[in-house]
C-alpha cells in the first residue's frame, strides 16, 4: 500500500469520525428535556425564579431541571458586571438569589426541591 492511500484512508477515517460527533451532538441536543413539561407548568401557573449569573445557588436549581432548565421563568437580577441589580428586580423588591415568587404572592428564597416547586404549585413530577 503506497503512503499515498494510507494517507487518503487516514484522512477518511478521520471525516468520518467527525462526522459521526457531530451527528451525535446534534441529536443530543434535538432531544426534549425529561422536566420539559414540568418546567412549562411551573411558568404557566405564574411562577417567577430570580437568580444571577454569578450565584451558585441558582446555577445548582437550574441544574436541577437539566436540558429543561430553557423552559424555567427565570429572570436575571445581576447587572453584567456583577455589581449591581437590574430595575426589573429592584421594582420586585428581591433581596437574595434564587428568590422563587408564587402565583398567591408569597416568596421563599433559596435553592428549593423538585417535589417542593411540584407540592406548591400543583406541578405533577413526571
Amino acid at each position: 500500500m503506497t503512503s499515498k492511500l494510507k494517507i487518503w484512508i487516514i484522512v477518511i477515517f478521520i471525516i468520518l469520525a467527525i462526522g459521526a460527533g457531530v451527528y451525535f451532538l446534534i441529536k443530543q441536543n434535538n432531544q426534549p428535556g425529561r422536566l420539559d413539561d414540568f418546567a412549562k407548568c411551573i411558568k404557566d401557573k405564574g411562577a417567577k425564579f430570580y437568580g444571577a449569573f454569578w450565584c451558585s445557588h441558582c446555577q445548582n436549581q437550574k441544574s436541577l431541571f437539566g436540558k429543561s432548565e430553557k423552559y424555567l421563568p427565570y429572570i436575571e437580577c445581576s447587572t453584567p458586571d456583577s455589581r449591581g441589580q437590574l430595575e426589573v428586580c429592584k421594582q420586585a423588591n428581591i433581596q437574595g438569589y434564587p428568590t422563587w415568587e408564587f402565583p398567591d404572592g408569597s416568596r421563599q428564597e433559596g435553592e428549593i426541591s423538585l417535589k417542593e416547586l411540584s407540592d406548591k404549585l400543583g406541578c405533577p413530577l413526571q
